[in-house]
């Protein structure tokens, strides 16, 4: 008997009017890959079919149906798919202030936490993340917004921990790292080669590298990218055109920016950008 083909991808990220500060994705992806990138807040993800293959910087994680993902803010990482027919999933981006907010209120502690674990086995929590979706999705936002604080306390209960207290001063190194991302970001649309980058700190390009990489997780060419699609994102919420986004933060056109968009965020730029135009402007929201 012939083996059936796996069914096509399919990708839908948005946000809902009412549930300010988190962004959602439903998809399901077979061949795609997502490139190394960080994220501001937070990723939590239900696996709802299939295996997703998570590349971490310890390594290597697989998590399949019925198993949950947390990433912190910030945290380098890569998606795959675990298995040949790919992977489903549901996914919340919930801000650093909604779940501090959340952390406040529940347990009393300040500042931004961090969950302990990455790929877990919790039906349960995977359970209430696909329902805060399906609850968006049927417009029920009294239901999203509290099975969203009841999913984000309950795994802050179960995973998570206060943040690391800050150690000793930060080296020369961490200070060049930082200031080499400050220039970065200030000059995102031309920014300057590692050379000129390391001059204008007065240090050697190699040391502010290894700096570099080993304060953010990724090469300053590599967190750039990271960073020009965060900047295009913020562009595409406002209503610009994919294609003046692209050159705006320093991608050379609209397919250079389509890729590193789609490889990143799961969506390529244009149907983010309706997405978030038919939130913003009418409130109203369909499942495809």
């Amino acid at each position: 008997m012939a083996r059936r083909a796996p069914a096509p991808e399919q990708a839908r990220h948005w946000r809902h009017p009412q549930l300010p500060g988190v962004d959602l994705l439903r998809a399901r992806y077979v061949s795609h890959t997502f490139s190394r990138h960080s994220h501001e807040g937070y990723v939590i993800a239900a696996v709802t079919r299939g295996v997703e293959g998570i590349g971490m910087p310890g390594g290597d994680l697989r998590a399949g149906a019925g198993g949950v993902v947390l990433i912190n803010p910030e945290t380098p990482h890569t998606a795959y798919a675990g298995t040949e027919d790919g992977w489903s999933y549901r996914v919340l981006y919930p801000s650093i202030d909604v779940v501090a907010a959340v952390a406040a209120e529940t347990a009393g502690r300040n500042g931004t936490p961090a969950f302990t674990g990455t790929v877990l086995d919790d039906p349960d929590c995977a359970r209430l993340i696909a329902d805060i979706h399906a609850a968006a999705e049927r417009d029920n936002a009294l239901a999203a917004d509290t099975l969203l604080r009841v999913a984000v306390a309950r795994l802050l209960r179960r995973y998570g921990a206060d943040t690391a207290a800050p150690g000793a001063l930060p080296s020369a190194g961490s200070l060049a790292a930082g200031r080499a991302r400050e220039l970065l970001v200030e000059r995102i649309a031309c920014p300057p080669t590692l050379d000129q980058l390391a001059a204008e700190l007065g240090t050697k390009p190699f040391a502010l590298l290894r700096a570099f990489k080993s304060a953010y997780g990724l090469p300053p060419h590599a967190w750039l990218t990271g960073e020009r699609v965060r900047a295009a994102r913020r562009l595409l919420d406002t209503g610009t055109p994919p294609a003046e986004a692209a050159l705006a933060v320093g991608f050379t056109d609209q397919p250079h920016l389509n890729r590193h968009f789609t490889r990143i965020v799961g969506v390529p730029p244009g149907a983010y950008r309706r997405e978030r135009a038919r939130t913003y402007k009418t409130g109203e929201d369909s499942v495809p």
